[in-house]
């Protein structure tokens, strides 16, 4: 099975985002590139900040968070399973440096897929406990077939919070690689607080010092918190520029179908 391993935004200032995620969330810089793309990791995950400019060519160059990466085992029976559900899909070749995977995918919602057998330039003796990233949201115009998409080509596992949503009628789907919960929620969503924001919504951090963690990002930003009723996360905050970041240490994440992770 693939496991979530990379985020990549587009960014003004990457260098600016960089300290602000240093500073707050403990994360290390992994390199940069001449053209001003950062890429940092927090033990596990690589996340990217490309300078946003003409020359990334993107389909779609609005700022924020762009799109996310699997490390897999092998190339070649994604591929399979990729064409299979999707004949006529391209497959694109990526620069396999320390910002990028080997190839590229898109989704059923045209969202770039970043895939790597090299864990995406972040060193195994890099990862640590806290804090670490354990959650990524979506918002689709079509979640089940996000979820099937993720469950047929890479493998990622449907979680019991989301056939409780089924059974309820409700469109959110959930699903999991063992480290991190998959959130895939209606872009057209009628519950209070949802943010219509096509794509990545929002990740979320994981930290068991959620006190110090809380004065220091209070002293420069806003902290909302999450309403009692949602399963996930206590807080939400923004970085410097408006990307959504939830932070949990009691409530967690599913992360797979019998495993709900706490820091606690």
């Amino acid at each position: 099975m693939a496991t979530l391993r990379y985020v990549a935004f587009l960014a003004e200032e990457p260098e600016k985002l960089a300290d602000f995620y240093r500073r707050y969330l403990g994360t290390e810089e992994l390199g940069r590139s001449a053209d001003g793309d950062i890429s940092i990791t927090d033990g596990f995950y690589n996340l990217t900040f490309f300078k946003r400019r003409p020359a990334l060519g993107e389909m779609r160059m609005d700022l924020g968070l762009h799109h996310i990466g699997l490390e897999v085992d092998e190339l070649e029976s994604v591929k399979g399973r990729f064409l299979a559900l999707n004949p006529r899909g391209v497959i694109l070749q990526e620069s396999n440096d320390i910002h990028h995977g080997e190839i590229r995918i898109h989704d059923p919602e045209c969202l770039p897929v970043s895939i790597s057998t090299k864990g995406f330039g972040v060193p195994r003796a890099k990862e640590k406990q806290f804090p670490r990233i354990r959650h990524i949201a979506y918002n689709a115009l079509d979640p089940e077939m996000m979820l099937r998409f993720y469950a047929h080509v890479f493998g990622l596992r449907e979680v019991p919070s989301s056939y409780l949503r089924r059974q309820q009628g409700r469109g959110n789907r959930f699903c999991a690689d063992g480290k991190t919960n998959l959130a895939i929620h209606p872009f057209y969503n009628p519950i209070d607080g949802h943010e219509a924001r096509f794509g990545i919504n929002h990740i979320g951090f994981l930290t068991n010092e959620m006190q110090a963690t809380m004065t220091e990002l209070s002293s420069v930003l806003k902290i909302a918190p999450r309403p009692s009723t949602r399963p996930y996360s206590e807080f939400r905050f923004r970085d410097l520029e408006g990307n959504a970041l939830d932070l949990s240490q009691t409530k967690g994440w599913e992360v797979d179908v019998d495993k709900w992770e706490t820091a606690v």
